[in-house]
């Protein structure tokens, strides 16, 4: 039933995350509340740097994927573990740097960087910079000679490979918004350009595919055009590619149908073909990034929600309103995402009525699920909807003037805040 060792059901029937019960969380913190198991996040770095270090001989690096969760906190934590930080804005750049993050770890990703996120990039030592298009290219020479630095870059790379994720979360296919295609020689004119470019240093290049992911396969045959196109530019232009960025989009579990991959059936076969092709051609191992992002945060995290109103439509449907929604969970109006939601003061109790949870907002599509099992239901439960430390938080918003939630961590039996509770004030704080 449950989608992450952290969550289970104590001796009085509730839900537990990391041992503790969630109704006790949900009465002295209020709802609605984002509540994170620490030791299983950590455990989930551990496992993907012990993927790098086992598979590559310690010749890589795990970025977490920031925009699945981004806080201070998140990014000690990723510090703590031996990472870098894939970063997409300014504002994540400022969140790792306030954490104390070493800025030589940051990889900067984005299709369309500002030319003031750039500068702050380089002004702060910015490790990586992932090019986009030959427009940021430029913009990124320019602000290096004037500040007298050269700026170490990567090239992201469409390699051409649909990896059977819904539409929205594709993204290494042609017709995509990110990076240079390889079909049409657009990847190898870019590539060349930045090699002749001042003030740029290609050290490497970068695809991801998608997101939530459940095959293998995709992902070494995303390695094999990666390591071949690092083939092609050596044999084209005599530059060797250094450093090879091949993504995430590991999938993880939201319902009983996602069946996740362990995470090292990923690595080992991907490394296979990175080693392979690498002795074949007579080059170096290039330095080995991934960015895995939802497969470590988003099953280690549960949203407790206290419904206010049961609302029975004879013949129709069951809907349950719960005191939060769209404005902490966008996913399932973007695109349809699936969950698995239950009382988490009945978790012992047979999830056998069907209903449509919905949310506060002023708008009928303010939905979390439709149609879905969970325990007889009634005014004043804790419903509790799992699998969400990953794009929720990260995309919540203040629509109808709501307040975005708390954020909690536990850890070894203790409960702390890490994002304290929006109020009133702090929604009008910018108003003039």
């Amino acid at each position: 039933m449950f989608v992450s060792d952290c969550l289970d059901i104590n001796n009085d029937g509730h839900l537990t995350i990391g041992g503790i019960d969630t109704t006790e969380i949900a009465k002295e913190y209020g709802t609605p509340v984002i509540v994170y198991d620490e030791n299983s996040i950590r455990n989930n770095c551990r496992a993907f740097v012990g993927s790098i270090d086992k598979y590559y001989n310690g010749n890589g690096r795990v970025l977490y994927a920031n925009k699945a969760f981004s806080c201070l906190e998140m990014c000690r934590i990723c510090n703590d573990e031996k990472m870098g930080l894939d970063v997409v804005s300014g504002g994540e750049i400022y969140t790792a740097l306030k954490a104390g993050f070493p800025a030589e770890k940051l990889y900067f990703h984005g299709n369309n960087k500002s030319y003031t996120e750039l500068e702050y990039a380089l002004r702060n030592g910015v490790g990586r910079i992932v090019v986009d298009n030959p427009e940021e290219l430029g913009n990124i020479s320019e602000i290096a000679k004037k500040l007298g630095v050269t700026a170490n870059i990567y090239m992201r790379i469409k390699p051409g490979i649909d990896a059977h994720t819904h539409d929205f979360i594709k993204t290494g296919q042609i017709d995509c918004k990110f990076g240079f295609a390889l079909e049409t020689g657009e990847a190898m004119e870019n590539v060349k350009l930045a090699i002749s470019t001042e003030n740029v240093n290609l050290k490497g290049l970068h695809c991801h595919i998608g997101s939530q992911i459940f095959d293998v396969d995709p992902f070494v045959l995303a390695a094999e055009v990666m390591m071949n196109f690092i083939i092609d530019i050596k044999n084209e232009t005599g530059v060797v590619i250094s450093e090879l960025d091949l993504g995430g989009g590991f999938g993880i579990m939201y319902t009983e149908n996602d069946k996740p991959v362990a995470f090292e059936k990923y690595m080992k076969p991907v490394s296979e073909k990175v080693k392979e092709i690498a002795t074949q051609n007579g080059i170096p191992v290039p330095f080995i990034l991934i960015e895995p992002g939802r497969s470590i945060a988003g099953a280690e995290a549960v949203t407790l929600y206290t419904v206010g109103n049961v609302k029975k439509i004879p013949d129709i449907r069951t809907y349950v309103a719960i005191d939060g929604g769209m404005t902490d969970n966008p996913r399932y109006i973007l695109y349809q995402a699936e969950y698995t939601a239950l009382c988490a003061n009945k978790a012992d109790k047979p999830r056998d009525l069907e209903v449509t949870i919905a949310g506060k907002c002023c708008e009928s599509g303010d939905l979390i699920q439709e149609n879905t099992m969970i325990q007889a239901v009634e005014k004043g439960d804790i419903l509790a909807v799992l699998t969400t430390g990953a794009y929720n938080y990260s995309m919540a918003s203040n629509y109808n003037r709501v307040p975005r939630p708390e954020v909690l961590m536990v850890k070894d039996g203790k409960v702390r805040t890490v994002i304290r509770r929006e109020t009133y004030e702090d929604i009008v704080k910018n108003d003039v």
